[in-house]
């Protein structure tokens, strides 16, 4: 899979050989694409528990190929490192999942009905994959139990951390309306980076909430900040910014528009916001997923995994509110989205056989 350039959201036939790997197993496969984003939706079983394995096949842009130690694109082996554009993010974790699926059936049927759910269009505007995928399926009256997104979620060692929820995305583009003039004639015009730079000195001194045992304190940040006609003597008409909230269970995206619309309604006469949610936050609590995870984390890396709700998002921001108890396990993400992005040789086989351990604790 690395060896394809399946850069967001061209799955570069990904999923086509995800597909003559699980056809022997006995999987039936549905392509649900839309908008150009191959998703892929294979199934084997029947009936509950319904456990899906869901990833990622699109990548996000190289950066600069001279900085590469070797090409992207060409799987490279090196000092106990596999390098390559997805490498950790994430094609490991769903090869690693497939092979764990293999060896599970090798010992037997299952119980219930093991799912893949592969998009990709994660990396992108995650708009016309796994959600897509999620409100077709939730038409169909499909109601999962289990799911397991194969990011990479490790912090220093394999299996010491998995991720059991999410912060939401809330974000907004802002146009602060002024009246455009010569500077040394202030009366005359209105000054809209003036009102915009006060309203965000305040957002930005704000506490949102103050997190809770599982999150973090919701966090305002900007992105971007814009105004001026490029000459230095001229009041400009209209300035601009762009912020992010990264909010927790505390907080809601109404309430966190409501607070900042207060503000700018004090600074802004005039204004325009587009907001946009990338995803709510979500939470699994301790149930029989998180104990199978464990357990295998401990059996076969040797060590109970702390549980995180930092970072970014992921498709599991869609999964979870689905109805099903929902984690993040995968390699090492320290070199995720950066040059010579790697995973560790001797990861691959002790992450299938985390794979492998939660699904036959829940699945047998």
């Amino acid at each position: 899979m690395i060896a394809r350039r399946s850069n967001t959201p061209d799955d570069a036939g990904c999923c086509e050989l995800l597909e003559s790997r699980l056809a022997p197993l006995g999987f039936s496969f549905e392509y649900i694409n839309a908008g150009g984003v191959t998703n892929l939706w294979a199934t084997l079983g029947s009936g509950a528990p319904l456990m899906i394995l869901a990833g990622h096949t699109d990548v996000v842009p190289t950066g600069p190929l001279a900085q590469w130690t070797s090409d992207p694109f060409t799987p490279t082996v090196r000092d106990g490192l596999l390098y390559g554009r997805g490498a950790a993010d994430m094609k490991s974790g769903i090869a690693a999942m497939v092979c764990a699926v293999e060896r599970v059936l090798a010992q037997g049927p299952v119980k219930g009905t093991l799912a893949f759910l592969i998009t990709s269009d994660e990396e992108g505007a995650a708009r016309y994959g796994t959600r897509h995928v999620v409100d077709v399926l939730k038409a169909r009256g499909v109601v999962p139990d289990y799911a397991i997104v194969g990011e990479a979620s490790s912090n220093e060692t394999l299996g010491d951390r998995i991720v059991t929820g999410r912060r939401g995305s809330l974000g907004c583009n802002l146009r602060v309306i002024g009246k455009q003039g010569h500077v040394a004639y202030p009366h005359k015009a209105d000054n809209p980076v003036h009102r915009l730079a006060s309203a965000m000195a305040e957002l930005v001194a704000i506490a949102w909430d103050t997190g809770n045992e599982s999150f973090p304190p919701t966090s305002f940040q900007v992105s971007n900040f814009n105004g001026g006609t490029g000459a230095n003597n001229v009041i400009p008409g209209e300035a601009t910014a762009v912020f992010n909230f990264r909010y927790c269970t505390e907080s809601t995206a109404d309430s966190l528009k409501a607070r900042v619309h207060a503000v700018l309604d004090r600074h802004c006469p005039q204004y325009e916001a587009d907001w946009w949610l990338s995803g709510e936050p979500f939470l699994t609590r301790r149930g029989a997923l998180i104990e199978a995870a464990e357990a295998a984390c401990l059996s076969v890396a040797g060590r109970k995994p702390d549980f995180f709700t930092g970072g970014g998002t992921s498709d599991a921001r869609f999964i979870a509110p689905w109805g099903a108890q929902t984690v993040e396990i995968g390699p090492i993400s320290d070199s995720i989205h950066k040059i010579n992005e790697h995973v560790r040789i001797d990861d691959l086989e002790p992450l299938s056989a985390i794979y492998q351990s939660i699904l036959e604790r829940l699945m047998r």
